[in-house]
This record gives C-alpha cells, sequence and structure tokens, in this order.
C-alpha cells in the first residue's frame, strides 16, 4: 500500500459514544494488509467512559451521564460537546511503529498542534499520558487525554482535545484517575478557531505524522508489511 495512503473524515456530529465504538472494532476486525488507515473525527454527546482497567472508585457524580466501560487503556475520562475526538485507526507494522513510539507520535502532534495555535507550554507529564499545560495555580491542567487499543497489530481509540466546552462534567470524575486534575480547554488558553477548524488542523498533522514516520522507517523502494 502506498504511504501516502491514510482516509480522514468526519463522522455525523454530534455521535453517540456505544455506535462509534463498535464500529471502530468491526473495521479492526475486518480490516486486512491491504486496508488503508484511517482516521475518525467526531464531536460526541455526553458520555463518561471508563477504560479497561479503569476504577468505577473515579467516577464520583455522573448525574444524568451515562458510563459506558470501554477497552481502550486508562481510567475515566469525559467526551461531550465542544471536544473533538480523533480515533486512529493505523496498522502499527506498516509504519513499523511500536505501542510507545505511537503513544509519543499521538503526544508529539498535539503538542505542536497547541504550540501552533497559541496554547503555549504544552507539555507531558511523567506517568499520565495525555498533553497538559500550565494550569492556573501553577500546576499542569489537562487538556488532551489519550486511550488506546491494539487488537492484532491494529489500533482503535485514540485522543480527545478539549476545544470549547462546559468543563463542569469534569468535576465529576477524577480525570484519568487523579483527585483534582485541573482540566482545560484551547478556549480558556485565548484560542478562539472553531472545533471543525482546529479538528482540520490535528487530523491533517495526524496523517502528515504518520506518513512521514513511515517513508523515514521504509524509503523508497522499501516495503513494511502491509
Amino acid at each position: 500500500m502506498p504511504a501516502s495512503m491514510m482516509d480522514l473524515k468526519w463522522l455525523p456530529r454530534p455521535s453517540a459514544y456505544l455506535p462509534v465504538w463498535e464500529a471502530m472494532r468491526s473495521f479492526t476486525e475486518a480490516r486486512d494488509a491491504g486496508t488503508p488507515d484511517q482516521i475518525w473525527l467526531v464531536e460526541h454527546t455526553p458520555v463518561y467512559t471508563l477504560g479497561q482497567a479503569g476504577k468505577p472508585e473515579h467516577v464520583l457524580n455522573p448525574g444524568g451521564i451515562d458510563v459506558v466501560r470501554t477497552d481502550r487503556g486508562g481510567q475515566v475520562t469525559y467526551h461531550g460537546p465542544g471536544q473533538v475526538v480523533a480515533y486512529c485507526l493505523i496498522d502499527l507494522r506498516r509504519h513499523g511503529l511500536f505501542v510507545k513510539e505511537y503513544v509519543a507520535l499521538l503526544e508529539d502532534v498535539l503538542i505542536g498542534l497547541l504550540e501552533s495555535l497559541g496554547a503555549h507550554g504544552a507539555c507531558r507529564k511523567p506517568g499520565a499520558p495525555g498533553v497538559y499545560v500550565p494550569g492556573r495555580h501553577g500546576e499542569l491542567a489537562k487538556i488532551a487525554a489519550l486511550g488506546i487499543k491494539v487488537r492484532n497489530g491494529c489500533t482503535y481509540h485514540g485522543l480527545a482535545l478539549n476545544v470549547d466546552m462546559d468543563l463542569d462534567p469534569f468535576l465529576g470524575i477524577n480525570p484519568c484517575g487523579y483527585e483534582g486534575l485541573e482540566t482545560v480547554d484551547l478556549r480558556s488558553r485565548g484560542v478562539t478557531l472553531t472545533l471543525e477548524e482546529v479538528g482540520e488542523q490535528l487530523g491533517a498533522r495526524l496523517a502528515q505524522a504518520f506518513i512521514a514516520y513511515r517513508e523515514a522507517r521504509h524509503p523508497a523502494g522499501e516495503h513494511a508489511a502491509g
């Protein structure tokens, strides 16, 4: 498959979580060595998702928001209006990526995007996947979450970036398992782009990063599996 083959698409907005999760699993189970990788961009209706090993006690007060136990890694997070989610359906073998490198690539893309948008100070936090920016009280605040699943060498789930949203639902959980973790969005950092504009830039940067990584690992004339 040519390295440039990467399908990028928006799903209907807003989309309920469960049908999208089921579609990701079905796509991953049905794909073969020739199936193009895909990046799905979506804005979800309100939902808390609890990772495969997630602890229910991190859900403090869900109110009327559904809690879904899912098969990604990580603890509990919130998806809702004003947040863009990028689901990366990637054949790791095709790109020569190991899981640790894949996670680093996702974080690098987010950090680069945030810096380009003027949300300065974006960084990693040791032992806590995702991307953070300086918070109100000198501590790091979470602006993007990661949660992935690898099945037969192929990934699904992905990342969520808070753009312009009601952040109160994060108070109903310990975000990603961390009590009192501040959660922020791009609007609070002074970035006024729409969700569609941020999503387009995020999707394009992800696609470019995967293609660049593959081409660097497998120059012209060499071929990775798939």
